[in-house]
């Protein structure tokens, strides 16, 4: 690799679509859907929704083939948010299962398209969330498209709103953050755009809005002067799940965040591996270098000389003859099988007194 090139990160790029309820989320997951298979556009869908009732799209890894989420909420007594909460920890427990599926396809697609809970926080600020987003981000190129109803966002308050989160997201998973302004067909987002470009023009729609008192007024173009440098870091498109338009600018911005990645995630990534690998090998030529010291220290002429072989003595003494067997006696079974009394190992025999013994015994 060249001089000051930027490593790529192999395999797809990961979207994890993440919005409000009621933002089109899931409508969007369908419209990508559609037009991926429409222009030939090799896509990966996965469902972490436990609580829908029904996916618009045959997902290939579904979290509901894994977890009863109704089961969850009887079985624990929970109710529909910690039953989401829930389902995604027990769901997490089994996600490097999932890695594993997805390092063997990752030749297989060029996208792979994530759509999460309706409930925003049950993934962004849950510990299965944030496992499962690093789990990704650790091998492949991650983003979050933040989904936003642009129709509800020509409030001020609503639009600062969403701002807001979408920045507080990209604090908590320091991934590359594409702000994808949906239902472009009922509203043109120009109003929005207008007001991350220009905070003076937000601060006039907040001078025109009379539904916002005193003090929340105040704290919004306060908000609008903090974020004016969020703004110009956020990418940002235009989409309408319900007619599609837009969806090819959506794919460019996919695309533009691989880079994003590299240069910020994927090198911090990058430069962590190479520390965990220079701390190891640091680690064990420190102990090799111990080692050989301690074995230089030790003189082998200090040491006792080895115990000498085990000989036999040697001796000019005949061996000893073994005594004749005794003659018949009275007693002995045959000529091949001696008494009694020669056999070592025979236990000693008792001689038992009759009746008659015992009474002269006493008599005496």
């Amino acid at each position: 690799m060249a001089e000051g090139e930027v490593e790529r990160t192999p395999g797809p790029v990961v979207a994890l679509l993440i919005g409000m309820a009621g933002s089109g989320k899931s409508t969007l997951f369908h419209r990508i859907h559609y037009e991926a298979a429409q222009t030939g556009k090799r896509c990966y869908f996965i469902n972490l929704d436990p609580a829908a009732l029904e996916v618009p799209v045959e997902a290939n890894i579904d979290i509901r083939d894994t977890v009863d989420y109704k089961g969850v909420m009887r079985e624990y007594s929970l109710g529909p948010n910690g039953a989401i909460v829930t389902s995604l920890n027990l769901f997490a427990t089994q996600f490097g299962d999932v890695m594993d599926i997805l390092d063997e396809r990752t030749k297989e697609f060029d996208y792979i398209i994530i759509d999460t809970p309706g409930q925003i926080e049950a993934f962004t600020w849950s510990a299965s969330g944030q496992l499962i987003a690093e789990s990704l981000a650790s091998t492949l190129a991650t983003c979050v498209v933040y989904v936003v109803d642009t129709p509800r966002s020509r409030s001020p308050a609503t639009f600062m709103s969403n701002m807001v989160y979408a920045c507080s997201i990209l604090h908590k998973l320091r991934l590359p953050l594409v702000a994808a302004f949906n239902k472009i067909d009922v509203q043109p987002p120009e109003t929005c755009f207008s007001w991350m470009d220009d905070f003076e023009a937000f601060h006039v729609a907040l001078d025109e809005d009379d539904s916002s008192e005193a003090y929340v007024t105040s704290l919004h173009r306060s908000m609008s002067l903090v974020l004016d440098e969020f703004y110009r870091v956020l990418d940002r498109v235009a989409v309408s799940a319900a007619t599609g338009e837009g969806i090819d600018n959506f794919w460019a911005k996919l695309d533009a965040s691989r880079l994003l990645y590299d240069e910020t995630y994927g090198a911090e990534i990058r430069r962590k591996k190479a520390d965990y690998r220079k701390r190891h090998d640091d680690n064990v030529e420190e102990n090799m270098a111990r080692l050989r010291v301690d074995v230089a220290e030790l003189d082998p002429d200090s040491q006792p000389p080895p115990p000498p072989a085990m000989v036999a003595p040697v001796s000019n003494t005949p061996p000893r003859q073994p005594p004749p067997p005794p003659a018949a006696t009275k007693g002995a079974k045959s000529p091949d099988e001696p008494a009694v009394a020669y056999v070592r190992d025979a236990p000693p025999r008792v001689r038992t007194r009759s009746k008659q013994d015992t009474r002269a015994s006493s008599s005496s």
